[in-house]
């Protein structure tokens, strides 16, 4: 009998990966990532318009309100105006720019906290006490406790209001 040859033939690699399309494992990865992309990017924009954690301003000035409204007993109401207006003064400073309010007095500025009071809060008629008291004759004082807490709950209402306007400072109070 006579050998049969058969001829041998060279093995042949594997074909090359292609890169496109890619396999689902891939595309799971893809969607992870925009998700998670735009999560951060959520978040980010969240805090950058009402941040999770207060303005270390916000922290102090709501101290100091709290800290005002338990010393107002033991302070005579020219010194709870003065502390008060300036702690006012302050704050305005901190959720606005320093251009836009350090200026303003009397009326003005009374006109100017009613106007930008997220709560809208009437300062023209209820805070005409802290332009007046501080330099009044000491006998006219004596009426004026009760609404000193009423000023101190909205000027804690408007540090704690949740919209921060544009230019607003994260400046210490």
């Amino acid at each position: 009998m006579a050998a049969v040859t058969v001829p041998i033939r060279d093995i042949h690699g594997l074909d090359a990966i292609p890169w496109w399309p890619p396999g689902p494992g891939w595309w799971l990865l893809g969607v992870v990532a925009l998700a998670a992309g735009a999560g951060v990017w959520l978040l980010l924009r969240r805090h950058r318009e009402r941040p999770l954690i207060p303005a270390k301003w916000q922290r102090d000035a709501r101290r100091r309100l709290r800290s005002l409204r338990k010393r107002q007993s033991r302070m005579s109401t020219k010194e709870i105006a003065g502390e008060l207006s300036e702690l006012l003064r302050r704050v305005a400073m901190a959720r606005f720019d320093r251009k836009t309010c350090a200026g303003l007095s009397g009326d003005e500025w009374l006109s100017w906290l009613s106007s930008h009071d997220p709560a809208s809060f009437d300062w023209r008629r209820n805070a005409r006490v802290l332009l007046d008291l501080p330099y009044a004759p000491p006998g006219r004082a004596a009426g004026e406790r009760p609404l000193f807490n009423l000023l101190i709950d909205a000027t804690l209402a408007w540090v704690s209001a949740s919209e921060h306007p544009p230019g607003a400072g994260a400046q210490r109070v």
